[in-house]
């Protein structure tokens, strides 16, 4: 982009043509099967997210590899080990200097090149009900630090012992963070307090946790859905990627 403006700015080129440039580097095509939106970020704040769930591994290294060649770095979410073991092999094949991050909780990986540091967005606060939910939470933080955030995290504070939940509360407020992500699952009531305590905008994850009618996130959502506590917003069961982007939102918009 900043050569194709210099092309510009020099003469060397027109409007017409730098505008054809431009729309040309927003997207790159891969072989016959993906189109990689290199411009993500600087259009919304989000950078293109690969989901591996229904790719196979070579696709998955493929994507990525590319994608954090254009861009420095590359995130995968719902990954397996397979995956890792395909970039790996292929970084190995083309003797690049990249770091790997696998995170097996949250089933994340990411893929950067050595050095590269990620712009400060701000801080955003994560709360995690019960150890059962922290695969989502934890997809949650590595997608929120992806976007430049700094994550201040609290883990099984759920309200089956609600006196957990004050001193972590207290501090992450006093962060002066931007938003709050609250995951929960079984009835999903976590949410629903925090938002009734804080004065940023509180984010609430149902998961897939559970028994019975009410189980795979289905209570969880629906009581979120229900809430009486007004500021707090709703993603879709297990959405960690969904939470973390828009914390991310809401912290740019606050620098």
């Amino acid at each position: 982009m900043e050569t194709i403006l210099k092309r510009f700015a020099s003469g060397e080129i027109g409007v017409e043509e730098a505008c054809k440039e431009l729309k040309r580097e927003s997207v790159r095509r891969l072989k016959d099967f993906a189109r990689i939106d290199v411009n993500r970020q600087y259009r919304t704040g989000i950078p293109e997210i690969i989901f591996a769930e229904g790719k196979n591994s070579a696709e998955v290294a493929d994507i990525a590899i590319a994608l954090a060649t254009a861009k420095g770095f590359a995130l995968i979410s719902r990954a397996r080990g397979t995956d890792v073991e395909a970039i790996k092999k292929r970084l190995e094949e083309q003797n690049e200097a990249f770091e790997i991050d696998y995170n097996e909780v949250a089933k994340t990986i990411r893929v950067q090149k050595s050095g590269y540091e990620f712009e400060k967005t701000g801080k955003i606060g994560l709360i995690a009900a019960g150890t059962a939910d922290l695969p989502v939470a934890e997809e949650a933080r590595v997608v929120a630090e992806a976007c430049g955030c700094e994550v201040i995290k609290a883990y099984d504070v759920g309200i089956a012992g609600i006196h957990r939940l004050v001193e972590p509360l207290e501090e992450i407020v006093n962060a002066n963070v931007a938003a709050i992500i609250v995951v929960a699952g079984m009835e999903g009531a976590l949410p629903s307090v925090v938002a009734s305590l804080v004065n940023v905008p509180v984010i609430g994850v149902p998961t897939s946790v559970g028994y019975g009618l009410g189980g795979k996130g289905v209570a969880a959502l629906l009581s979120m859905l229900q809430s009486c506590s007004p500021g707090l917003a709703v993603v879709n069961i297990d959405n960690g990627v969904g939470a973390g982007t828009f914390a991310a939102k809401c912290a740019y918009r606050k620098k």
